[in-house]
């Protein structure tokens, strides 16, 4: 009778928690493939706002804000790097609106239009839905993606420990890195589930330990015991600042606000402004760096009317913990180092999409040899 070795226990433990969760796992990392890139996809089949860079200066900003202000409360404003983008104007045209509603502004023409409803909108809510909640009440849905995040997970660890062959020397190592398309289709299949498996492995165990804070709060808090900050902390926008604004404080402008902006955040990148609403409100601004490594992070300001600087945080002077919990979203989407990243990651969950197929087939293989064998007996 063979021995009942470590490396037995680990390949039972992937087999049989890739069976048992195989098909929530497909489900989850299709739809998490399809949102990678759920904007791009979506500006395909909407009409694109054209800037006209070609009519002159640009409008003043105050001029504009007046404009924009006839269509309802103004929230934010967002200011590309680029001379070719359009400004964005988050605005309440409804008081039961939360978030309010997106008009695409010409900062030449003063031309605007309120953002376009894409055709695919329904879709990539309902891929949404199915990657966090499996289209179930959220009480049912999210323990259920939760619990099957963290079977992946020790899949993905199992899977590293299995790719490794009993005896580690390079002419062993050497066959787990390449698919041997001459061989059989059983073969390629094993070698699509594993060479495959393993260049994704370091993105997919990345995913699941971010993607785990959304599914369980206890999860969440260890994290944040473990990094000593805690995740998701700013939500809401953080603690909140009140204006020192008196009767006879000079009150700026905007454009003189983003001038403020610009002097203490002297680089070329993103803005985003939120406009006070009353007079206890005061004007907060994130920024981000064009020349940077990651168009996600971002150094914040918070300004009172007259220009006070009451509160500058620079990413880069943060602390180490606490720019790591700032990433975990960006960590989780692929959206950290833009584009490139994003690219990566569609491949990586096109990859996770396949594993529970390819895995399946590898074991009905294995189920058809035992019975050929007893009959050979």
């Amino acid at each position: 009778m063979k021995k009942y070795s470590f490396r037995k226990l680990i390949n039972d433990i992937h087999l049989w928690l890739g069976l048992g969760s195989g098909i929530i796992l497909f489900f989850v990392c299709l739809s998490g493939t399809l949102l990678v890139f759920e904007e791009e996809t979506k500006a395909l089949f909407t009409e694109e706002f054209q800037v006209d860079t070609t009519a002159g200066e640009k409008i003043p900003m105050d001029e504009l804000h007046e404009k924009l202000k006839g269509e309802g409360d103004i929230n934010a404003i967002t200011l590309p790097a680029k001379a070719d983008e359009p400004y964005l104007f988050s605005i309440k045209t409804d008081p039961k609106q939360r978030r309010g509603s997106t008009f695409y502004v010409d900062p030449y023409t003063g031309n605007y239009q309120k953002e376009m409803k894409s055709s695919l909108d329904g879709f990539f809510m309902t891929m949404f839905r199915l990657h966090r909640w499996m289209l179930l009440d959220i009480e049912i849905g999210r323990p259920i993606v939760g619990i099957a995040t963290l079977i992946f997970l020790i899949l993905s660890i199992s899977g590293l420990i299995l790719w490794f062959p009993k005896r580690i020397k390079w002419k062993n190592l050497k066959p787990g890195f390449k698919i041997k398309f001459s061989a059989n289709w059983k073969r390629i299949n094993h070698d699509l589930h594993n060479t495959l498996g393993f260049y994704a492995c370091i993105f997919l165990v990345i995913m699941t330990l971010t993607g785990l804070c959304w599914s369980f709060t206890w999860y969440r808090d260890a994290g944040s015991a473990v990094l000593g900050t805690k995740i998701f902390g700013n939500r809401g926008g953080g603690p909140k600042v009140h204006s020192a604004f008196t009767p006879d404080t000079k009150v700026l402008s905007i454009a003189e606000i983003l001038d403020v902006a610009n002097s203490e955040l002297p680089y070329n990148g993103q803005i985003r402004l939120s406009v006070p609403k009353t007079p206890k409100e005061v004007y907060t601004l994130t920024k981000n760096d064009a020349s940077g490594f990651s168009p996600v992070i971002t150094d914040k300001l918070v300004l009172d009317r007259d220009g006070t600087v009451l509160k500058k945080e620079l990413f880069s002077e943060k602390p180490l913990n606490v720019r790591i919990a700032a990433l975990i979203r960006p960590l989780h989407l692929g959206t950290i180092y833009g584009t490139f990243s994003k690219i990566i990651y569609f491949l990586a969950c096109l990859i996770a999409t396949s594993l529970p197929i390819t895995g399946t087939l590898i074991w009905w293989n294995k189920l058809k040899k035992k019975p050929q064998k007893a009959q050979s007996k």
